[in-house]
């Protein structure tokens, strides 16, 4: 399936110059999404995964049908006071400043294979947080999964010490 037909531009959104790239058609179509689910855990099905761990917001939307396809466990990473027990934070910089993610401190151990989630690699900064988040915790990082990759941003260089897997490429 030509998953790429279901994504939508919107230019100059959040800000001028910026074409958005719009998953909202791929959710809203069933096969689509399903397709897509399927073939984001499909390279990872024989990996062992324990845990998918679902990066806030849009990793939301694909890490839960991922770790039922993988019989595993999931796991949220949030932004700062959005988990309600104790957790393990990450800042890390951003173009312009700081941003911090948050896991909850009992979230993996040392015995948890973990897939990353997300909807989209740019930059790579917050996956690459999240991936500080897991090993921070004793769990392993056995993959990183993605809708699409903005390949003109480079961010696999920050987390190509990793398998990486993308649906679609730009």
């Amino acid at each position: 399936m030509d998953l790429k037909a279901y994504i939508r531009d919107i230019p100059d959104f959040p800000k001028p110059g910026i074409i958005f790239k719009d998953i909202t058609p791929l959710l809203a179509d069933p096969d689509a999404f399903h397709s897509a689910v399927r073939s984001m855990a499909e390279p990872f099905r024989n990996a062992g995964i324990t845990k998918v761990v679902g990066v806030e917001a849009r990793g939301f939307l694909f890490a839960p049908p991922i770790a039922m396809e993988l019989h595993a466990g999931i796991v949220p990473v949030r932004k700062p006071g959005k988990l309600p027990y104790k957790t393990v934070q990450h800042t890390y910089d951003l173009e312009y400043g700081t941003d911090t993610i948050e896991i909850h401190k009992d979230a993996l151990g040392p015995r948890d294979k973990v897939l990353i989630i997300d909807d989209l690699l740019a930059t790579g900064g917050t996956v690459d947080a999240a991936c500080s988040l897991v090993t921070k915790l004793g769990a392993t990082v056995t993959g990183i999964c993605f809708v699409i990759e903005l390949e003109f941003l480079n961010g696999r260089k920050k987390i190509d010490s990793y398998p990486i897997h993308s649906l679609i490429k730009y």
